[in-house]
């Protein structure tokens, strides 16, 4: 899915000029990288805001029209308002499709609801990681990663190493030799303590 940003290149700079320019409803921001300098810009904060909060717009190769040129960028920080629906200020870098890029991407997972540790045991999913740290080709970049639970049984983990990863995508710290948990079943405390009095009468 193509996202495209619309902005235009920003004359004044500096405190002042920002505070200005969020009054009157703009986003200030710069976009760096590639072999060109790096420029100030500016968005339209409404159009921006609604953009910001769809999960594929972290996670994805976006367009990028400056002043009518368009360039394939990617999002590297948003400064919001600690309180105040208000997006502060907003970095993209530009993309060469021939260098890997490092990118953190969102985790979906599936099957939970027929795992064994959670159909048969009466386990509780937990998502130890939702995203993952991620290296390849703009082209090859995945807007999430599928996480499968449905082997996963009670007490135990899965693992970075089992996932499916598409073509081309590395997981960074499994190449620096980490092995994280993702996802892991485990049965309330209560539900314990209930099959075990359970099991006590049944032996009385």
């Amino acid at each position: 899915m193509a996202i495209e940003v619309i902005a235009v290149k920003r004359e004044l700079q500096g405190k002042g000029a920002s505070r200005r320019l969020r009054i009157a409803g703009r986003v200030p921001g710069v976009v760096y990288g590639g072999e060109k300098d790096a420029a100030a810009i500016e968005m339209d904060h409404n159009s921006l805001y609604h953009q910001l909060k769809h999960e594929t717009f972290h996670a994805s190769i976006l367009t990028l029209d400056l002043d009518g040129k368009k360039e394939q960028v990617l999002l590297r920080d948003v400064q919001v308002h600690p309180f105040k629906q208000l997006v502060l200020h907003v970095d993209f870098q530009r993309v060469d499709q021939k260098q890997k890029i490092h990118m953190k991407v969102p985790l979906h997972f599936i099957n939970a609801d027929i795992a064994p540790g959670v159909k048969t045991s009466g386990g509780i999913v937990s998502h130890i990681l939702t995203e993952l740290d991620v290296a390849c080709l703009p082209k090859d970049l995945p807007e999430f990663i599928e996480v499968d639970l449905v082997n996963l049984t009670a007490g135990h983990s899965l693992h970075l190493s089992e996932i499916k990863m598409p073509k081309g995508v590395e997981i960074v710290s499994l190449t620096k030799g980490g092995d994280q948990a993702v996802a892991a079943i485990t049965i309330p405390r209560g539900a314990v303590e209930a099959a075990a009095e359970e099991a006590g009468k049944t032996a009385a």
